[in-house]
């Protein structure tokens, strides 16, 4: 399977799903799935700033000794994004609208990640 159609699986499977991601920690987008009503949305902007505040956690915590990030989500007024780390260098993104199924797409990045990591 290719990165768009896991990304495209994530998508479908989640109700209020916008738009899945495989970015590198460098802000640096592998392969994107959008639906057409996140069009209005700056998620790939988003993505990247996300990008760089995923990695500050991944440090605090090593320098914390609280073990590694696994899971990360940012909820604001109109979009829930969750992020899940693939390896050392990809995570997984997922913007959801904000009364999107939260825990569903935890659950679909949490199965998917793996299939992610063996594509890599």
């Amino acid at each position: 399977m290719s990165f768009r159609t896991h990304l495209e699986s994530v998508v479908n499977q989640v109700d209020g799903a916008l738009a899945c991601s495989v970015m590198g920690f460098d802000g640096i987008a592998v392969e994107t799935h959008q639906r057409d009503e996140a069009g209005d949305l700056e998620l790939t902007g988003a993505w990247v700033e996300y990008a760089n505040l995923l990695g500050q956690l991944r440090q605090a915590a090593e320098t914390l000794k609280t073990g590694a990030v696994q899971e990360v989500s940012v909820n604001s007024e109109r979009v829930l994004t969750l992020m899940r780390l693939v390896s050392p260098e990809y995570f997984l993104v997922l913007a959801l609208r904000a009364d999107g199924n939260y825990g569903k797409g935890r659950y679909v990045l949490r199965v998917t990640a793996p299939k992610i990591l063996a594509e890599l």
